[in-house]
């Protein structure tokens, strides 16, 4: 990645997510600024349960960030209480209840997000591999943002492991994180280079590519002569879709 350079050509975003039932990419939002229906399936407070609601919320953002309407969804049928608490815990937005869905409001699109091959009626399948804990209890919700970091660092296709070990990685991560755009901020503000942004996009466009978003953030941190102004707006613009809270800690440095 080059910090510099001219401005890419332009071109609509588009975020295009592969239909677990084809195995096919396909645009996420095909009609321009037509709704979006994103239904999550989810029952239960576990790390697989609450990977498919994460994974939910991302593509809600990525569609809003390019201006695509989204009528979001909770389908379940046992403890959606205590799944629905827990994902607020972790910053995830509220979600309809799907329960008595009817036929809908005339959306253009409809994708489905739900573990493995679970069924669900028709329309584009977003697929999210299980999560493994080191144990049977509840996720410990008493740091958030580190289990939801922990969640966004594994690709959402594959088996994902939960234990000490990610959690406290995550953890280190998100302090470093947020103290150093606190640093940043205090700094004055630079636009996030025209390469950067391109870079991002490109990741969460390609079927919500979120371990490539952060490898983008961990190369900025550290990219040369790129002005901590431009790291600043760099990360805060990332957040809007990985919902970190890296702001959180502007105005506590001395």
């Amino acid at each position: 990645m080059r910090a510099y350079g001219p401005p890419p050509a332009y071109a609509r975003a588009v975020l295009r997510i592969i239909d677990a039932r084809t195995g096919d990419s396909t645009e996420a939002a095909p009609a321009r600024r037509g709704l979006t229906r994103v239904e999550a399936h989810a029952s239960g407070l576990d790390p697989t349960a609450l990977r498919v609601l994460l994974v939910a919320d991302l593509l809600v953002r990525a569609l809003e960030l390019g201006g695509t309407p989204v009528w979001a969804l909770l389908t379940g049928d046992h403890e959606q209480a205590e799944l629905r608490a827990a994902a607020g815990a972790l910053g995830i937005r509220p979600f309809e209840d799907g329960g008595d869905l009817g036929s809908g409001l005339g959306e253009a699109q409809v994708l489905h997000v739900a573990a493995g091959s679970e069924a669900t009626p028709g329309g584009v399948l977003v697929a999210v591999a299980p999560v493994e804990s080191s144990t049977t209890a509840a996720p410990d919700l008493s740091d958030p943002g580190a289990l939801r970091l922990a969640l966004l660092s594994q690709a959402r296709d594959l088996p994902g492991r939960l234990d000490a070990a990610a959690l406290d990685e995550a953890r280190r991560t998100l302090a470093h994180w947020r103290g150093s755009v606190a640093d940043w901020a205090r700094r004055p503000s630079r636009p996030v280079p025209d390469e950067v942004r391109a870079e991002l996009r490109s990741a969460w466009e390609n079927d919500l590519n979120v371990p490539a978003v952060l490898g983008v953030l961990r190369r900025v941190e550290t990219w040369p002569d790129l002005p901590d102004g431009a790291r600043f707006e760099t990360y805060a613009y990332a957040d809007r879709l990985l919902g970190l809270e890296l702001t959180r800690d502007i105005g506590s440095l001395a």
